[in-house]
């Protein structure tokens, strides 16, 4: 005997492995086997089996949510219960902070957006203070300005602020430098301000900065520090599908239910961890993240607890993994042209020049470490091997990577330094454009010795779709001897972005997120692997989580990580809507010290 059961939904077009449009979907039981009838308007219908059924309905979710077909918007996606729990507090309960918060001009007014924000608001109200306000700001918009654009935008700021008779002269800038200036100005070259705006921080971080300090604006700055300071756990977050999976547990997409941001939710189980000795990685990777900030590396928002896992919430990258976007987007075609390979390659150096400026060792570059966002731009992820060199300190030691972009030092157990990252790079730009790894034919499964062995041994072969620019980049980044091997030399990586193979690059424009992306990933398609392929991991048996590993849990759990969480409320909007004064600029009652006789209870109420 059958049993049917009708399900009728409408779905958003989405890309699983293959494309589904706005269909009537029609769900059969038969027996004990299942299969999806879709009919599409032409009522022409096809089969498809129930276990894509999952995966479409949770690719449908995840796209609604990214609002990419809709038009949503972050403040119809907000949950009203939590945005009405993001409030400032009352002055009394958050002005102690002022003596235990770093209010060095540079970590409030250059390093962190609200603190920046609220001392060019305080700047705006004094009149003396306009010209060095408006001449920081008309430096940052040189910075971003088209090539084409650049040496009028330079001859303005000559005439606005160098020039004695101006409005707004800046009396505050050596006449040194503004000479300099003015005989290359014609040029509009990359540095061109850059001792202009030394001396404009130098200024403000004076007269203007103590005065600052002694401001409403400095107060309020409090008052968004201590809601920046509050706990945060999992119920501030909605997940939506999962993306994919690593060795402790899964990634997926989730959303601020406050502000209706869009993160990866990357989560750590706990007893895997333990019985994977797995903790150092974990602390590892989360303080690697709190200290870079790059637009070339995934950012990191949140970290909290839940009973079973760890959570890691940060940048989402829409586009999927570029070992993805190699070999299964177009699978008839894979891989990357030369200019494709060549933008990413050039975003993954800026972001391993962070890295190594801070004197971290990445040690797992790897296509499918590398992600994409929703315009295009690549961030380097997967920081969970990295290692921190102490100060003083150039090599390190130890086996660590994937097989296949290890470089030859650390197979032969000796020390090495971050040239081994390049090493990486070297095998990544090689299968971007062959897709295939240098030392292995596509699908080719090799024995760990073998793998060893070749990487020791054999020279690297250029199929003909290489330039010779391509072959040259490769060859540098691959020498099996790292004093050898291109890389970060002298403190940066100029050797690398002089190489003929960048020759189109804008490095400027690339470092302002301002080049055009040679793709742009499609915002209906979701970039990942079917549900049914990322799999689901077994339960952990036989541990027990104790007192250390709790105490352990909660030091991982910091919450709000600072610079990503201002930038959040100032993108989604929530800054405007709380950063508000009384009449006519005044200052508001929340401010005021002597009104909280007249404020309700309930104004304090906060993200606890």
């Amino acid at each position: 005997m059958c049993e049917w059961i009708l399900l009728v939904l409408s779905l958003y077009q989405v890309q699983t492995p293959v494309r589904a449009g706005i269909y009537s979907l029609s769900v059969y039981t038969v027996g004990f086997r299942s299969c999806l009838l879709i009919l599409p308007h032409d009522h022409l219908a096809f089969i498809m089996d129930i276990g894509g059924l999952t995966t479409v309905v949770a690719n449908s979710a995840y796209i609604n949510a990214r609002g990419s077909l809709d038009g949503s918007n972050s403040a119809v996606a907000r949950d009203k219960k939590y945005h009405a729990r993001l409030k400032l507090p009352h002055i009394t309960v958050c002005e102690g902070l002022r003596d235990t918060l770093d209010l060095a001009f540079d970590s409030v007014c250059v390093e962190q957006p609200i603190g920046k924000r609220l001392f060019r608001e305080f700047l705006d109200t004094k009149q003396e203070y306009h010209g060095a306000c408006r001449l920081w700001k008309d430096l940052e918009n040189y910075d971003m300005a088209e090539d084409s654009d650049r040496v009028k935008k330079a001859l303005k700021i000559v005439q606005r602020y160098m020039d004695p008779s101006a409005k707004n002269y800046c009396p505050f800038l050596p006449e040194e430098i503004i000479a300099k200036v003015k005989d290359a100005q014609e040029a509009a070259g990359d540095d061109l301000f850059a001792a202009t705006l030394a001396s404009t921080w130098d200024y403000l971080r004076e007269a203007p900065y103590t005065f600052f300090l002694e401001s409403m604006y400095l107060k309020r700055f409090l008052q968004w520090k201590w809601l920046e300071m509050q706990p945060m756990d999992e119920d501030w977050f909605l997940d939506f599908r999962v993306l994919g999976k690593g060795g402790f547990g899964e990634v997926s997409a989730c959303q601020m239910k406050a502000t209706g941001k869009l993160y990866a939710c990357k989560k750590l189980n706990k007893k895997r961890l333990k019985k994977r000795k797995g903790y150092a990685g974990a602390i590892v990777e989360k303080c690697v993240l709190e200290r870079v900030h790059s637009r070339f590396i995934v950012s990191l928002a949140y970290a909290f607890q839940t009973k079973e896992e760890l959570c890691l919430v940060m940048t989402i990258m829409n586009g999927g993994d570029l070992k993805y976007h190699i070999y299964l987007v177009d699978e008839n075609n894979p891989g990357f042209d030369e200019p494709r390979a060549c933008f990413y390659t050039a975003q993954i150096i800026q972001g391993l020049e962070h890295l190594h400026q801070k004197q971290i060792i990445y040690r797992d570059l790897k296509p499918e470490n590398v992600l994409l966002d929703n315009d295009g731009n690549v961030r380097i992820s997967d920081l969970g091997l990295a290692v921190e060199l102490k100060e003083g300190k150039t090599m390190t030691k130890g086996y660590a990577g994937t097989p296949g972009y290890m470089p030859p030092e650390m197979l032969k157990g000796e020390k090495y330094d971050n040239s081994c990252d390049y090493f990486s790079l070297g095998v990544t730009l090689y299968e971007f454009i062959a897709a295939k790894n240098p030392f292995r034919n596509r699908g080719e499964k090799v024995e760990k010795e073998e793998m060893k062995e070749r990487m020791l041994t054999l020279e690297v072969t250029y199929p003909d779709i290489f330039s010779d620019n391509a072959k040259a980049l490769c060859g540098g980044l691959l020498a099996k001897n790292a004093n050898e091997r291109m890389g970060f030399k002298n403190g940066s990586c100029d050797e690398l972005r002089s190489h003929p193979f960048f020759k189109d690059i804008n490095w400027r424009k690339l470092n302002a997120g301002i080049l055009p992306p040679p793709f742009v990933p499609d915002p209906r398609v979701v970039y990942a692997k079917s549900l049914d392929d990322v799999g689901v991991f077994s339960s952990v048996k036989g541990v027990t989580l104790e007192d250390p590993d709790k105490t352990f849990f909660d030091e991982f759990s910091t919450g709000n990580i600072s610079i990503p969480w201002q930038e959040e409320m100032i993108e989604m909007g929530l800054y405007g809507e709380l950063n508000i004064w009384g009449p006519e600029g005044s200052v508001p009652n929340d401010l005021r010290r002597e009104s909280i006789l007249e404020q309700p209870k309930s104004s304090t109420c906060c993200m606890s």
